[in-house]
């Protein structure tokens, strides 16, 4: 039973159309404005196409005036082109400037949504964790936006064709008349051919840009990620600089880099070949439209049937016709930029969606997982905790205990043995193996890796790190960065900068110290927070925090003896993965 839940859960999960995507926001508590602004651009959209009927009667009648050398009606002429032409600018005008507005604000509402979800529950960290999906901020930023103007502008203007197509479908079966034919003795009625042959020539079309495009979808979609892993490749370099000056790896870093772009060159080779082949496709088509309809349209002509007016209409008529029947045609570059994007956030919608269940259904949890649970009891305890790898693979167990507030503990076992991972255990982040961890309810929980992270901004924020800046005085500030010998500092508060970059590893470490002092946790997790340290700073951290916070509960992760001799007890770690 548990097993069918599991299934279905995932296939769920997997089941992400198109349709999921584009319908949320507009059943949304946005949807009065959406639906408001979507109707004031059908509007603007509806009288553009009727601009478009009123030019096109305008059309028989300037050029048969033109013909007919009618001086007295051609000044009236010329004033309501003017005043369509006016009219036509100002509604394209404002007509764009409501899609923007429209596009704009359902790509913010996805933006929350998205970043909701990736931030929530701590699926950012599990994507990244168990590689579910490549460049999540790609497609966050990019994806989305593209997302948003692309479905926006494909839908309406595939409306506005369709209302286009509708209107301009009567006028050319009504002033193109039917052609009369004799086949073999036998005369044929062709009712508004010219209709028909507009249709024909699109579908023609349509289908020739589909076989010879299509490849360009699966091309795309890879594009999008090679870029995004070059981009990501140069940020990396950017974000360790002074590591790889260190190491001199200049040529090695330059050589990744080529052979990344090198797969952007190879896509974007295969894109070129594609598009040379649409382009060809593309502009004998546009090529022969011009003269088409005319040629379709002269025998009737000719003979009589109709003006030089009249034929000038059928021939704006007819294009505007076969520009209907094309929207696939004209569209077709962009629907492939639009399937490659919506394919990327299926993926992502489903990593997103995936990332619980992978867990229940891992074989490192397939016995149940490590239950962490919030209760009412003061202390923190472990019972029956075994940690695995992802894969199912065994790696340690760890002693039954209990954290009573003011203990200190001190997790020892061999290099390996999953110490680290414990500390992910304890936060929630590692569900594969099995036990249970039982946390106070109430208690004010503390996570410090060996690296931590600062955000860029001022030192203020970074000290105030995950609350918001402005939670701690400047005099508490201050203070704590006084007492971690980080004086010169305490008047920098509101500075801006990347302070991962300008700090020290061991300053660093001493802010990250000085962070406990300021937040004061029931229980505070180190995690080799001294590596970095010498013996005085290392002395001076565990003096500040054991003095300052003698009811936190404490545990350590560290592989020097000197810290030993803060802690009162020991929590055992026994690898039981086997040896390679």
């Amino acid at each position: 039973m548990a097993n069918t839940h599991t299934q279905n859960t995932q296939q769920k999960a997997d089941e992400v159309s198109a349709w999921s995507l584009i319908k949320p926001y507009w059943v949304s508590e946005e949807h009065s404005i959406a639906w408001g602004l979507l109707v004031a651009i059908i509007a603007i959209n509806m009288t553009v196409v009727w601009i478009n009927v009123r030019l096109n009667s305008w059309n028989a009648d300037f050029y048969n005036a033109l013909q007919n050398k009618n001086v007295k009606d051609f000044p009236y002429l010329l004033l309501i082109f003017t005043g369509l032409a006016f009219a036509y600018i100002l509604l394209a005008v404002y007509g764009r400037y409501l899609r923007q507005m429209l596009a704009f604000r359902w790509r913010q509402w996805l933006t929350n949504k998205y970043l909701e979800q990736w931030f929530g529950d701590k699926a950012f960290y599990r994507i990244e964790r168990d590689r579910l999906a490549d460049n999540p901020d790609q497609r966050i930023s990019d994806d989305l936006q593209s997302f948003a103007t692309t479905t926006l502008s494909l839908s309406l203007d595939l409306f506005s064709t369709l209302v286009t197509l509708v209107t301009f479908i009567t006028i050319l079966w009504t002033i193109a008349g039917a052609l009369k034919l004799t086949l073999g003795g036998t005369p044929i009625v062709i009712p508004g051919y010219m209709v028909w042959a507009a249709a024909l020539y699109a579908i023609a079309g349509s289908l020739i840009i589909q076989r010879v495009g299509h490849p360009l979808v699966s091309i795309n979609y890879q594009q999008q990620k090679v870029e995004a892993d070059f981009r990501f490749d140069l940020i990396r370099v950017r974000e360790n600089a002074e590591q790889i000056a260190f190491y001199d790896g200049i040529s090695t870093e330059t050589a990744n880099a080529k052979t990344i772009f090198q797969r952007i060159r190879d896509n974007w080779w295969m894109i070129m070949k594609y598009t040379k082949r649409m382009t060809f496709v593309l502009s004998f088509y546009g090529q022969i439209a011009i003269i088409f309809p005319i040629m379709v349209a002269a025998p009737r002509y000719f003979a009589g049937a109709f003006s030089f007016g009249v034929l000038m209409q059928i021939s704006s008529a007819f294009g505007t016709v076969s520009d209907s029947f094309s929207w696939f045609i004209n569209s077709y570059a962009t629907l492939i930029e639009w399937r490659a994007t919506v394919n990327r956030l299926r993926e992502f919608k489903r990593a997103m969606r995936s990332t619980h269940i992978r867990e229940e259904t891992s074989p490192a949890t397939e016995r149940g997982g490590i239950n962490l649970h919030y209760t009412s009891t003061k202390s923190l305890t472990i019972k029956g905790l075994t940690l695995v790898l992802p894969n199912g693979t065994p790696l340690s167990r760890v002693s039954d205990v209990a954290i009573e507030p003011g203990s200190r503990w001190l997790v020892v076992g061999p290099s390996g043995s999953g110490k680290s991972t414990l500390m992910r255990a304890l936060a929630g982040l590692w569900p594969f193996g099995d036990g249970t961890i039982d946390a106070p309810v109430d208690a004010k929980l503390m996570f410090i890796p060996q690296v931590s992270y600062l955000p860029i901004g001022t030192l203020r924020a970074a000290l105030a790190y995950p609350s918001p800046s402005g939670t701690f005085s400047d005099e508490e500030s201050r203070e704590v960065l006084n007492a971690y010998n980080l004086a010169a500092y305490a008047d920098r508060l509101d500075e801006n900068a990347h302070w991962a970059r300008s700090l020290s590893p061991g300053e660093q470490q001493r802010l990250a110290a000085a962070r406990v002092l300021l937040h004061k946790p029931d229980f505070v997790f180190l995690d080799e927070v001294t590596s970095a340290l010498d013996a005085d700073n290392e002395l001076h951290i565990y003096n500040a925090i054991t003095e300052r916070l003698p009811k936190a509960g404490i545990l350590s992760v560290a592989h020097r003896e000197s810290v030993a001799m803060f802690h009162d007890y020991k929590i055992e770690i026994e690898r039981t993965m086997a040896e390679a």
